[in-house]
C-alpha cells in the first residue's frame, strides 16, 4: 500500500531540515496569540530550530489553558483567529473549549485512516460522539480526507445501528474499542451479518484479547492516539509495532511535572507541539504517559514511534471513551454534605469497560448518589455505600484496575 504523502518515508536529515524550517515559523505565529504574551515574550522564534532548541521553552499545561479560558473566552487567547474564524467550537469535559475546521485533514486523522486501508469505496459508520465533543467530526474530517463515505453514527441506539449498517453496507468502524462489540454482539443477537473489515479506534484502551476477537471475525483493527484540543498524535500502522507520530506535530516525553526530556526509551510524559496556524499549541502537556521506540516502523514510515497509552501522570483515568479526573470525583464528594470521600474503580466485565464508585457515607440516597455520579463524572456506573473509615489511605480517589498486558 502506499503511503499518505511523501512525508512519511523522508530521511531523518530531510525531517529535521524541514523541522528547523516549520518551527521558528510556528512560534512565530504563537507570539501574536495574546494567550503566549508572557510565555513566549523574549523567546527569539528564529532560534527555535530544534527540538533540543524546544525543549528550552516553558511547558503549557491543560490547567493553565482552563485558567484562561475562564478569564478569556472561549480560547483564553491560544489562536489567532477570532472564535467566528473557525468552523466549529468544541466543548469538552470541564469545560474546555477547542476550536475545529473543515479543511483538508485539518485535525489529521485522514493519514491514520490511509494507514488502515480507508479509501473511495469504503463506508465509516462513525460511531464517535457528535454531541459538543470533537470526536465525531474529527473521524469524519479524516474519512474525507481519503474519500470515504460517512454514517454520522454518533453512540447508542444499538439496534438502529446494526440496521444502518447492514441497510448501508458500511465496510469500516470508527469509535472506541468495546462499541464495536457491543455491535458485533447485537448483530448476532438479531441474526444479521455486517460488512465490517477494517476498525478505527480511539479514545480507550484496545485489549489485545478485544483485537483478537476483531481479527477472528475478520476485520483489522487499528488505533489511533488523539486529543480533542490537538487533533491526531500518533497512529498504528498494518506493522503494528508501536504508534507513528504524526507528520505535523512534535513529540517530546519529559519528566512528569516538568518540561525536561527523559533518556530515550524510558517513560516520561508526552508533550506536543502542533504546526497547525490555526491553533499553535506549543509544549502542550497532555497528562499521558509513553516511551519512545528505537528504530523506524517496519512499514517504512520513518518517523519517530512511542509504545502508545501507558498510563496518565496524574490519577485522571479513561473510562468507556471520557475522561475521569480527580476534580471530578471531589466534586461529587462536594455535593452531598454526609459523604466523607469517594473512590472510582475501574474494571473490565468481559470486554466492556465498567465503573464503580464507592461512596463512604453514614447514610444517605443510593438513587440520588447514582444520579450525581451521572451528573459529576457524566458516566453510569455503579454505586456503593461504606462505611466512613473502610475506604484505603492510600491518596487514590481514581483506581484502575485494567490490565493493559
Amino acid at each position: 500500500m502506499t503511503h499518505f504523502d511523501d512525508l512519511e518515508t523522508r530521511s531523518a536529515d530531510q525531517r529535521a531540515s524541514d523541522l528547523a524550517q516549520a518551527l521558528p515559523q510556528q512560534i512565530a505565529h504563537a507570539q501574536k496569540a495574546q494567550g503566549y504574551a508572557a510565555a513566549l515574550a523574549d523567546v527569539d522564534a528564529l532560534a527555535i530550530t530544534s527540538m533540543d532548541a524546544l525543549a528550552a521553552l516553558p511547558v503549557l499545561r491543560k490547567s493553565d489553558l482552563t485558567k484562561a479560558q475562564a478569564a478569556q473566552r472561549p480560547f483564553g487567547g491560544f489562536t489567532v483567529k477570532p472564535a467566528n474564524g473557525f468552523h466549529h467550537i468544541f466543548q469538552s469535559p470541564g469545560p474546555v473549549y477547542e476550536p475545529g475546521g473543515t479543511g483538508h485533514d485539518w485535525w489529521r486523522m485522514g493519514r491514520f485512516l490511509h494507514a488502515l486501508g480507508l479509501g473511495q469505496g469504503d463506508i465509516v459508520q462513525n460511531c464517535f460522539g457528535y454531541h459538543l465533543t470533537p470526536a465525531g467530526m474529527i473521524f469524519e474530517n479524516g474519512a474525507r480526507a481519503v474519500g470515504a463515505a460517512v454514517l454520522p453514527a454518533g453512540t447508542g441506539q444499538t439496534e438502529l445501528q446494526v440496521t444502518a449498517a447492514r441497510d448501508i453496507g458500511c465496510t469500516a468502524y470508527a469509535g472506541t474499542p468495546d462499541y464495536l462489540k457491543i455491535i458485533l454482539d447485537k448483530a448476532d443477537e438479531m441474526g444479521v451479518t455486517l460488512s465490517f473489515t477494517k476498525a478505527a479506534v480511539g479514545g480507550g484502551a484496545l485489549f489485545p484479547s478485544l483485537r483478537q476477537e476483531y481479527k477472528d471475525r475478520g476485520i483489522a483493527c487499528l488505533q489511533c492516539y488523539a486529543t480533542a484540543d490537538l487533533g491526531n498524535i500518533a497512529y498504528e500502522s498494518a506493522a503494528m509495532e508501536g504508534m507513528i507520530i504524526d507528520e505535523h506535530v512534535i513529540v517530546e516525553i519529559v519528566t512528569p511535572g516538568t518540561g525536561t526530556p527523559v533518556v530515550p526509551g524510558d517513560v516520561g510524559e508526552v508533550v506536543v507541539t502542533t504546526l497547525n496556524p490555526d491553533y499553535p499549541l506549543i509544549r502542550f502537556a497532555t497528562g499521558d504517559l509513553s516511551a519512545v521506540l528505537p528504530g523506524i516502523s517496519p512499514c517504512g514510515r520513518t518517523n519517530l514511534r512511542i509504545k502508545g497509552w501507558m498510563g496518565r501522570a496524574d490519577q485522571t483515568t479513561k473510562i468507556k471513551g471520557m475522561f475521569v479526573r480527580p476534580e471530578q470525583v471531589a466534586a461529587l464528594v462536594e455535593k452531598h454534605d454526609e459523604i466523607v470521600k469517594a473512590r472510582v474503580i475501574a474494571a473490565r466485565q468481559g470486554e466492556m469497560d465498567v465503573m464503580t464508585v464507592q461512596i463512604e457515607s453514614a447514610g444517605g440516597d443510593d438513587r440520588a448518589y447514582a444520579k450525581s455520579v451521572t451528573e459529576v463524572l457524566k458516566l453510569k456506573g455503579a454505586v456503593e455505600v461504606v462505611t466512613p473509615g473502610s475506604l484505603p489511605r492510600d491518596g487514590l480517589v481514581i483506581e484502575d484496575q485494567r490490565n493493559y498486558d
